[in-house]
């Protein structure tokens, strides 16, 4: 790029489990509330901001562009503009990345980006047989027209769409999201034993960051409703107790007789909102803000859609050769975990010289990527995936974290569903 894109600051809400704490917060609120709290905390007068933009996957019908709401409902100036972005997982790298393009092309300055999700609130639909009767039964005129379509009706007409399910099932290759994990554990020989223990190392490195305080430098405490006594001040999902012998326990989910998925050694679905105050660093110096890191590159890449969980290596190996950056110069990763198989696929590839071969025409391999600088503060499947927000809650927690550790470059990668990946390289300030 042109010039570093500044992260003047970036905040998020806790992550809490999908019809639990915040399943009486819609998506809108939950990104109202933290937009709110970003502009109260960077002191930044909001007049400035040329655009908000926000990732979100479940894009709600009372909200169809939800960034326009939320920046409204955040009290930002009318006149200011807003606008929602759509990548799948990658909604929150995307609201990031498209800012950052923006700036670049001189389009503006000052932006608010981010990424909200309410996965209780995916609904469930009715089905095409449901759908006629209702829509004959509005056209029909007469109270006889009335009782013949009402007499058509069969209980089975019930069975609901289940919103979520059909989101999280590719189009092109048929593949629940679980089962391309399973195919990436067959490809890369990643057994159940080797999945389970993955998962509890998750549940104990994010305990460990809940427990110093780390996770909470990052996360805005929110009023629970509907009475609002209660505040949810840390993400529900972190197990201190999760063992080899719990997870040992659960059956495979996506596929029963053969598979090694479970709903243990994969992401939970959770509601979140994160948001950033992002600018040139030229406009941050003029401003005299202090950012807490810079977005240096960053790249998309396609994939095969039943092989979408090995979208990291193929995205990586792109920004990496944009950069001119090598693996070796990362000094922290943040890798989405969407499955134990699909994080652990990744490392294998990652560190493969027949991988890169095969797939990317590259004599060696991307990279060995060292577990002691992997998701150090536990991952997705001890935290939880809000697939529209994970990906700004990526580059929060690794500019955080790569100040803690005085360390200075760092990486944020995730797949995307529908066979895509996306990386980031960013520096601390």
């Amino acid at each position: 790029m042109k010039e570093r894109i500044a992260i003047i600051d970036g905040i998020r809400t806790p992550m809490c489990k999908a019809g639990g704490v915040f399943k009486d917060i819609q998506a809108d609120q939950l990104g109202a509330w933290i937009v709110t709290e970003l502009i109260a905390r960077s002191e930044i007068d909001p007049a400035l901001v040329d655009e908000l933009i926000m990732g979100n996957v479940g894009n709600p019908a009372h909200a169809m562009n939800i960034a326009r709401v939320i920046a409204l409902k955040a009290g930002l100036p009318q006149a200011m503009p807003a606008f929602t972005v759509h990548r799948n997982c990658g909604s929150g790298n995307e609201a990031l990345t498209t800012a950052a393009a923006k700036i670049q092309a001189g389009d503006g300055d000052i932006y608010i980006v981010g990424g909200t999700e309410s996965m209780s609130s995916m609904p469930l639909l009715y089905g095409p047989r449901m759908t006629e009767l209702f829509a004959n039964l509005a056209k029909s005129k007469t109270l006889g027209q009335k009782l013949g379509v009402i007499s058509s009706f069969r209980p089975s007409f019930l069975k609901p769409v289940i919103g979520i399910v059909q989101g999280l099932t590719d189009p092109v290759c048929g593949l629940i999201m679980g089962k391309t994990a399973e195919l990436l554990a067959r490809e890369f020989h990643v057994s159940r034993e080797e999945q389970d223990r993955y998962a509890v190392e998750s549940h104990q490195k994010a305990a460990a960051a809940v427990e110093s305080g780390r996770l909470a430098e990052e996360i805005v405490p929110i009023p629970v409703p509907p009475r609002y006594e209660a505040v949810q001040e840390a993400d529900d999902g972190p197990r201190d107790n999760q063992s080899m012998d719990a997870l040992g326990k659960l059956r495979p989910y996506f596929d029963r007789h053969n598979g090694t998925v479970t709903v243990g050694n994969s992401c939970p679905l959770t509601d979140a909102a994160a948001a950033m105050l992002v600018m040139s660093e030229t406009k941050a110096k003029e401003l005299g803000l202090t950012p807490i890191g810079f977005l240096r590159a960053y790249a998309y890449a396609g994939l095969e859609p039943q092989r979408m969980g090995l979208g990291p290596v193929y995205s990586t190996a792109k920004v990496l050769d944009r950069s001119g950056m090598a693996m070796s110069d990362i000094e922290l990763v943040e890798l989405n975990e969407a499955f134990a198989a699909q994080a652990i696929a990744n490392l294998r590839a990652f560190d493969s010289d027949e991988f890169a071969a095969r797939h990317f025409g590259r004599q060696h391999k991307v990279g060995a990527i060292d577990p002691d600088i992997l998701n150090v503060n536990g991952g997705a499947i001890a935290l939880g995936h809000p697939v529209g927000m994970t990906g700004a809650r990526l580059v929060i927690t690794t500019l955080k974290e790569l100040h803690r550790r005085n360390c200075n470059v760092g990486l944020a990668t995730m797949c995307i569903g529908g066979g895509q990946g996306g990386a980031l390289l960013l520096e601390a300030a």
